[in-house]
């Protein structure tokens, strides 16, 4: 099971106790994914179909428990993907379906329901717990979450511009900075910030998906912070590498050219402590020397090295070589 359908079947075991949420996570349901059809007699019928089991079942319950009324559940098998399953949850009766309709607010004053099911009223969604549930019910029909063991990406499917903005708008209320893009038909509301993405499965009540992708990310975090220290340490170590080579080159060429003793004292050893401890740090070399010097000495020394190499090199016109002699 993805990340994201374990989601949703935690979200449709949570039951919202008011039925003021109720109908707000049912209005949300049907805007997203619901359909009402018309006889001749203009009496209404409610479909909704989705291929995710806990959606239907969790739409089958909220009309249970809020309206006591009967629905019809009917289970396809889709022949061009063998693996999916479709559910059809029908209110058939025109009485009831009037009832869940008004009560959801898809109707307007005069009882006329609008193109897509919009939420025409934001009625259903005026309390803190409401929006909660909206969002819930928003997220089984049309939403998704990524694995977060890959990337962090939220998202909820609309097919209109309006549904997306009141989507959008319902996340903000909770301080979380949703964005809106075009995508195909749909316009989709998405967020990407980890951050806020543990904050909108706090809201919409799935403690056990956040603590498992908190978990991931605190991982994932450490994973990333060990990575960069090593890179960091790495670098710095072929930084140093690459300059005690260069080092080397240079005294071994001062000492193949005009030897080390017309060198001061100091210097003279520091050349020779640097052929016979390639390995060491500045700091170590420091300590080697009698007496022992600092860091900033020992690059002091070495620079100097380097200098008088280069002038050799230009005086017996082997040209300036290239690089650094700091560590």
């Amino acid at each position: 099971m993805s990340f994201s359908s374990s989601v949703k079947e935690e979200l449709s075991r949570q039951l919202s106790p008011a039925r003021h949420c109720q109908i707000a996570e049912i209005a949300s349901i049907l805007s997203l994914c619901g359909k009402v059809q018309t006889d001749e007699n203009e009496c209404f019928r409610i479909l909704l179909a989705t291929e995710n089991a806990a959606v239907a079942r969790k739409y089958f319950t909220l009309l249970k428990k809020t309206f006591n009324i009967k629905t019809d559940i009917v289970v396809r098998q889709n022949t061009s993907l063998r693996r999916n399953r479709s559910y059809m949850v029908t209110v058939s009766q025109d009485k009831d379906a009037r009832k869940v309709l008004a009560a959801a607010k898809l109707t307007d004053m005069d009882g006329r329901i609008g193109e897509d099911l919009p939420v025409v009223r934001n009625l259903v969604i005026q309390r803190g717990c409401c929006k909660r549930a909206f969002l819930r019910g928003a997220f089984l029909a049309a939403g998704s979450v990524s694995d977060p063991e890959r990337f962090y990406h939220f998202e909820i499917a609309c097919l209109t511009e309006e549904k997306a903005v009141q989507i959008r708008d319902v996340i903000a209320a909770f301080g979380i900075d949703a964005r809106i893009v075009a995508r195909k038909k749909y316009f989709v509301v998405y967020v990407k910030e980890s951050d806020q993405i543990v904050d909108l499965l706090n809201v919409m009540e799935a403690p056990q998906a956040l603590m498992e992708f908190e978990n991931i990310r605190i991982v994932r975090e450490m994973r990333g912070s060990v990575n960069r220290k090593v890179n960091c340490e790495t670098a710095n170590i072929q930084k140093t590498v690459s300059a005690a080579v260069k080092q080397i080159d240079d005294i071994i060429f001062i000492r193949d050219t005009v030897g080390f003793d017309g060198l001061p004292d100091g210097l003279a050893e520091t050349a020779r402590l640097r052929l016979e401890k390639p390995e060491a740090t500045l700091k170590e070399l420091g300590e080697f020397l009698h007496p022992p010097v600092g860091k900033s000495g020992v690059n002091h020394r070495l620079r100097k090295l380097s200098n008088l190499a280069e002038d050799l090199r230009e005086e017996r016109g082997f040209g300036r070589s290239s690089g650094r002699t700091e560590e």
